[in-house]
């Protein structure tokens, strides 16, 4: 167990240092100097972020990155935007969570048998990483799925698809909302991203994302 926990500390410790992509650098900075009105006094995370959540999870959640006023202000993923809302209130419906929001590091949220991730570790521009930033990511979620060894994955979105099929060795596979991929690492759920853009305009429902995370669940083995 110690040596886990050291293989952890490493990990994220490479993670949150990490200044490979200058582009992501620059702008994950500039955003927590200039902040976002509302919080403005907020101290903004401003770094990279590493996953969180049942390090011993069956379940992994893969997303694009960090929101620029959400993770990259407050220090944890899918936390403090609408994407995060729309997945932890999924989660917390299909017993995953021990609550149905994430609003900041320090709330008090649990995943139960899940590890939520993304591909990109700093908030992009627009929300679109580079192919090199993403290759750039790769290898930390590379090591994130050899230290958690999970069941089956959730991929939000085409680019959280593509690079989740990177990372564990698979061919990349034509994205479409509730598909299911065998991989050499477990099966693959794909949903929708909760995005404001898939959520706003009805591409993605509660009813949709609720199943594509109730499908996963039982591919991972925690609805018995």
């Amino acid at each position: 167990m110690a040596k886990v926990d050291s293989e952890w500390k490493k990990l994220n410790d490479q993670i949150i240092s990490c200044r490979l992509c200058p582009r992501l650098v620059a702008y994950r900075e500039e955003v927590a100097k200039t902040k976002k009105r509302e919080f403005a006094s907020w101290t903004y995370w401003g770094k990279p972020l590493p996953g969180f959540g049942d390090k011993n999870a069956s379940l992994m959640i893969v997303g694009l990155a960090p929101a620029a006023h959400g993770g990259n202000r407050t220090g944890r993923m899918f936390t403090g935007d609408s994407s995060g809302a729309w997945l932890m209130r999924a989660l917390y419906k299909a017993g995953l969570a021990n609550k149905p929001t994430s609003e900041r590091a320090d709330d008090g949220l649990e995943l139960k048998g899940v590890y939520v991730t993304a591909v990109v570790r700093c908030a992009p521009p627009a929300n679109k990483p580079t192919p090199q930033e993403i290759a750039n990511c790769r290898p930390y979620l590379i090591e994130e799925i050899r230290l958690v060894k999970p069941r089956a994955f959730l991929a939000l979105g085409s680019i959280a698809l593509n690079g989740l099929a990177d990372a564990v060795g698979m061919k990349r596979q034509k994205f479409a909302h509730g598909k299911i991929f065998e991989s050499p690492q477990g099966k693959i759920v794909c949903s929708y991203h909760p995005s404001r853009q898939n959520t706003n305009t009805g591409r993605l429902t509660e009813d949709m994302l609720d199943a594509a995370v109730n499908t996963a669940k039982k591919l991972a083995g925690l609805d018995a």
